[in-house]
């Protein structure tokens, strides 16, 4: 956020140094004036000139355009009276940072308008003075026309920048809940009724204790029973929390990219055969941080993923046509590529990343369980 002190533009392309130029620039142009009026007179407009761009900034309402309508006239005395064209860039990036598109377009028409007429009457009236700046007042010139849409489409990049995280954050949110929704209906579904049966059941057979011995042993046997097939369905449910099928990894990850309003592409056989559980977990956790990687970072518009079995291995390769990584180190850990590496080495696997026209994955893991079984016939 900046300060109501600071007057220097941010992130624009040129240096902080430039600007402490352009704002230092206006003192020399006033002190070679004949007059000590007209320094005063400079140094007066000067002044106003910074006060009126920094309140230009703080201001929320319709006061906007009379800061800069006093900034455009203060611009025009010093382009007229001392040569001094460089504080039109200051108002170019300003008008730029407008976001109502009337309010943008009127004040850049009358800027460059004005900003074009000022410097062509002093040319005339100072040919000496400003000749030798000629090529620097082209560059500003060309600076006013190209600025104001540059910092616009700066600007809305970074809005929807903003708003596309906000959305991906949502779809996380989303996903969790919808994760804890789906246990919630497991658990009741495989604990609920049973417990409600053992309930039931040892209320009868308590009733039955001294009546029918031998029906409470019964009804004590199916409570015993229907407690075993419970433990057991949870132990399924658990196992298949911890252990992911790669088939069903991809119809989530497809959900997600979609989610994200990107286009899904498959190749490929998604059913492996003869593939451990515990390799398929390790590849379906791996295809979920690289969808995760694409959702949050690529910018992408699309995404692929092909999954093919040889004799010897598997090979998962996950390519988008977003923006890409760099090969930094910092990079590799923060988008979770060591983690996805760690995890295929404990499998006997690896990762290869490709930055180029996008970013490009692949996964390969060794067929395992067929290894040992060609090993145990030798």
């Amino acid at each position: 956020m900046r300060k109501w002190y600071q007057i220097i533009p941010d992130n624009i392309g040129l240096s902080s140094y430039v600007w402490i130029v352009f704002c230092l620039l206006p003192f020399f142009f006033i002190f070679r004036a004949s007059t000590t009026v007209e320094m005063i007179i400079g140094i007066v407009m000067i002044a106003l000139f910074f006060l009126t761009y920094r309140l230009s900034f703080i201001s929320n309402n319709h006061f906007v355009y009379l800061w800069v309508s006093i900034e455009i006239a203060i611009n025009i005395m010093m382009i007229i009276l001392f040569g001094y064209v460089y504080f039109s860039l200051f108002l170019a990036f300003f008008i730029g940072n407008i976001e109502h598109k009337g309010g943008f377009i009127s004040l850049y028409v009358v800027h460059l308008a004005t900003t074009i007429v000022a410097t062509t009457f002093s040319f005339f009236t100072q040919t000496e003075s400003l000749f030798p700046q000629m090529p620097f007042i082209i560059i500003c010139i060309i600076g006013v026309i190209l600025l104001p849409f540059s910092m616009r489409y700066r600007n809305k990049r970074l809005q929807l920048e903003g708003q596309l995280e906000d959305a991906n954050e949502r779809i996380a949110q989303l996903m969790i809940i919808e994760e804890r929704e789906r246990i919630a209906r497991d658990l009741h579904d495989t604990l609920g009724q049973k417990l409600s049966m053992i309930g039931l059941k040892s209320d009868l057979a308590r009733k039955l204790m001294l009546v029918k011995p031998e029906k409470a042993v019964q009804e004590i046997n199916d409570i015993r029973q229907t407690a075993s097939t419970a433990l057991k369905e949870v132990r399924e449910m658990v196992a298949n929390m911890k252990g992911a099928k790669l088939e069903d990894e991809i119809i989530r990850v497809q959900q997600i990219i979609q989610a994200a309003e990107m286009d899904f592409q498959l190749e490929g056989n998604i059913h492996l055969t003869h593939t451990p559980l515990l390799v398929e977990n390790v590849l379906s956790m791996c295809l979920k941080e690289a969808a995760t990687n694409i959702v949050k970072h690529s910018n992408a518009s699309k995404c692929r993923v092909s999954v093919h079995q040889t004799d010897t291995e598997v090979i998962i390769q996950v390519q988008d046509d977003g923006i890409g990584i760099s090969g930094k180190i910092d990079s590799f850990h923060g988008h979770g590529l060591q983690g996805m590496k760690e995890r295929l080495e404990f499998v006997n696997g690896s990762l290869e990343v490709r930055s180029h026209n996008g970013t490009t994955l692949n996964i390969r893991v060794p067929n395992i369980v067929q290894q040992m079984e060609e090993e145990e016939s030798i």
